[in-house]
């Protein structure tokens, strides 16, 4: 899977790093929601979604993995764009503001600058196209909800996350949490088995906020 053990846990704990910074976002949210007993969306957790995206998007480059790229491409946009709703965006320093934007770009460009070659080793069959296409489904699926979320924000006028992101979440993170268990690939099985639990009990506590609102 990886040249040597030494490659192996060296990548394998870019993709904890990040997936750590995923899971702070999601435990601090979680925690403010039980608090609440309604779902919220803080402004932390967009910054450490900025953060966990940054580095996930190295994570799949390390990795050649098409899913996680796929998947970052279409969420991290979204981050930054919630971190400008929250205010955050304008106070950052403009040379960390340029790192933020322009390192994902690079790095996608670096892979795509052989169009050919690119294919290639993502789909040169070491890894089942099935497969493939069942991890980019889930990484699809966990990076829509943003789109949802984007959309759903700017009708309210608020960065805000609802119960139907959580479902999304949900059914993303059980597909990614398998894909991660069939490929092999610890920090997935490890991170999207936890992500499930919590996307589990937000969607409890969306749903009871919804009947209480009923009541």
């Amino acid at each position: 899977m990886f040249d040597s053990n030494l490659s192996y846990w060296g990548i394998a704990a870019v993709g904890f790093l990040a997936q750590g910074l995923f899971g702070v976002r999601m435990a601090v949210q979680w925690i403010m929601s039980e608090k609440a007993g309604k779902l919220v969306a803080p402004s932390i957790f967009w910054v450490f979604s900025v953060l966990g995206g940054f580095t996930m998007f190295l994570y799949g480059v390390l990795r050649h993995d098409f899913s996680i790229i796929l998947g970052q491409a279409i969420s991290y946009g979204i981050y930054l764009w919630n971190l400008d709703k929250n205010g955050i965006w304008k106070k950052l320093n403009m040379l960390l503001q340029i790192i933020l934007i322009a390192v994902p770009i690079i790095c996608f460009c670096y892979l795509l600058k052989d169009v050919r070659s690119f294919f290639e080793h993502f789909f040169n069959g070491e890894v089942p196209l099935w497969l493939i296409i069942y991890g980019s489904i889930g990484q699809l699926i966990f990076s829509l909800r943003f789109v949802y979320q984007f959309f759903d924000s700017r009708r309210k006028g608020v960065s805000t996350m609802s119960l139907t992101f959580w479902i999304i979440s949900l059914i993303g993170s059980l597909i990614v949490a398998t894909y991660g268990l069939i490929r092999g690939d610890i920090v997935l099985l490890t991170t999207d088995s936890l992500g499930s639990i919590i996307n589990a009990r937000n969607v409890m506590i969306g749903i009871k906020e919804q009947k209480a609102q009923k009541n």
